[in-house]
């Protein structure tokens, strides 16, 4: 097997994606999937942190869309998002992956505290780790919080593993004629008004010429395939 290109990433799993075709919650087969691919690109020897999302148990924004105090709201989301964590940790130490979680909310008998010189040491031991509950703080998305911890452990590249192959210029479940981009600037993505991440996450990302990879997770191999340097999904540069 070839070797990663890179020393570094941040990976960034949205948490619908571990519903699979349920729509909701935890869907095993969809999660040992997740597991088994980012095994094969930690085995290149690339150091991988991740941050997962909580929108297949809970999403903040819409609780709070519908009168729910937003901060309340949000800080259950970040509950979720270390649900996930936990699972997807079952699932990577079940393929024989060393992993850790650490979460911004302090919760001592289910995971560390997030501390970025633990982290960046777990990484340099091999260990995969999870970062969850997001920020810590409301009114942040796990956009955000990947952009964030990314910059923090010094990553080369954040890589977000979404339902779709690329960005396109509209939305192609909608639009039969979408486009898909190859690259794109950080400022097209802004002034486009496209779905990448949130806008803070790709200023975070921008202001500190962090490179963002868009792509397919459902597609078997794809994480490898990043982290080899092949072309697939996009560029936001």
């Amino acid at each position: 097997m070839s070797k990663s290109i890179y020393k570094r990433i941040l990976l960034k799993l949205s948490g619908e994606a571990l519903a699979g075709p349920q729509g909701h919650g935890i869907n095993n087969d969809v999660i040992k999937k997740i597991a088994q691919d980012v095994k094969l690109a930690h085995n290149t020897g690339v150091q991988i942190g991740i941050v997962i999302g909580g929108g297949n148990i809970f999403r903040g924004i819409a609780a709070s869309a519908q009168g729910m105090d937003r901060a309340s709201s949000d800080y259950m989301g970040m509950l979720a998002t270390c649900i996930n964590s936990l699972a997807l940790q079952d699932a990577l130490e079940k393929e024989g992956v060393a992993t850790r979680v650490q979460s911004a909310i302090e919760m001592a008998q289910i995971a560390e505290p997030y501390i970025r010189r633990r982290a960046v040491r777990h990484l340099e031991k091999g260990r995969i780790v999870i970062f969850g509950a997001g920020t810590g703080n409301p009114y942040f998305t796990t956009d955000t919080a990947a952009a964030l911890r990314a910059m923090e452990i010094n990553a080369e590249v954040l890589m977000k593993a979404t339902k779709v192959d690329a960005i396109y210029d509209k939305d192609p479940t909608k639009n039969s004629d979408a486009k898909p981009y190859d690259k794109i600037s950080y400022i097209e993505v802004l002034k486009q008004g496209l779905q990448v991440m949130d806008s803070t996450a790709i200023s975070l990302c921008m202001d500190n010429k962090l490179p963002i990879m868009t792509f397919d997770l459902a597609k078997t191999g794809n994480i490898l395939k990043a982290v080899q340097g092949e072309r697939i999904g996009t560029l936001v540069h």
